[in-house]
């Protein structure tokens, strides 16, 4: 089974992370073709050329504009000639058997989409007042995410990050892949959710969801500016904004975020609350504290995508 890993990059100062990327795919145990898409950047496409293009399974693409993150991913599917074609970040680094564990699913399972868990690399620490529930904040893999809530399980799940996904060509084709409106900034309105509407419409069009395979790790590199409180509060307001916006889009898509909730109010918080009573420290304190405020900055997004509901969301 050929696959191909669509690795999407725009900013030469980030070189050096797009190469530990690059690097990482063209050294997975199963034979596996990298598709670079150079997102409008001449200077930076010259540099990937340089240093891969003797490579015989990359293949290098410059966007003629800047276009984003979703739509130079579509053209790198379009690119590809594998039978399976992976999304990676260029903030990653992909485990030697990701794609490997990847394929053992779908030659087993028969499935039309696979990804894995993401695990957190960080560069400048961990910070200590961040709980694992709101990983997701960062790109990671969260306490609570997976079949049943539990992410060391194997199973059907909605969608998992972009960064470590995959499809069955022909199946991302036929949908037309990812939705270019969704994703990135607009105006004054940080919208999120291009694997959510995509697997929305897997579900709708293929009645299966993706399959998660925890073992098939991705680490996401959390750099300093990521642990920050006030990036983090913003992120959790729009990432409530954009659950919001992707209601509007795909009626009914959101059901694994609502479950959520109500495994965070019912078990998790509650939860850390006795553990503070028994063990009080610093840290747990801190942590608890984060849970609830992070919790409330996701509803005010919520509201506020209510209340301002995007354009590009009305359709």
């Amino acid at each position: 089974m050929r696959v191909s890993v669509v690795l999407c990059t725009y900013d030469e100062a980030s070189f050096g992370r797009f190469r530990d990327a690059a690097d990482s795919v063209l050294a997975q145990s199963h034979p596996t073709e990298l598709v670079v898409v150079v997102d409008g950047t001449p200077a930076l496409a010259e540099r990937v050329r340089e240093t891969y293009g003797s490579h015989d399974d990359v293949l290098i693409h410059l966007n003629d504009e800047n276009r984003g993150l979703l739509e130079s991913r579509n053209t790198g599917a379009k690119l590809a000639t594998g039978d399976i074609v992976a999304f990676l970040d260029d903030d990653a680094r992909a485990h030697p058997a990701w794609i490997e564990r990847l394929v053992a699913v779908y030659e087993r399972e028969d499935a039309l989409a696979v990804g894995g868990r993401m695990v957190p690399e960080w560069i400048a620490g961990k910070p200590s007042f961040l709980p694992a529930e709101f990983y997701w904040l960062v790109g990671v893999t969260h306490r609570g995410f997976g079949p049943g809530g539990d992410e060391e399980s194997e199973g059907e799940v909605r969608n998992t990050f972009g960064s470590n996904i995959s499809f069955r060509r022909e199946a991302f084709t036929d949908l037309g892949g990812f939705d270019p409106a969704i994703g990135g900034r607009k105006g004054d309105k940080n919208l999120q959710g291009g694997e959510t509407e995509l697997c929305a419409r897997l579900s709708e069009e293929y009645g299966e969801g993706v399959h998660y395979v925890p073992a098939a790790e991705v680490a996401h590199k959390v750099f300093d500016y990521r642990t920050k409180p006030r990036w983090l509060a913003d992120r959790a307001f729009w990432q409530g904004y954009s659950k919001r916006a992707m209601e509007e889009l795909v009626p009914d898509s959101t059901g694994e975020e609502s479950a959520f909730l109500g495994r965070l109010l019912t078990d998790f918080l509650p939860h850390r609350l006795r553990e503070l009573f028994h063990e009080p420290t610093r840290g747990k304190l801190l942590q608890l504290v984060s849970l609830v405020a992070f919790t409330i900055l996701v509803g005010l997004g919520y509201c506020y995508g209510i209340l301002s509901p995007p354009d590009e969301f009305e359709r």
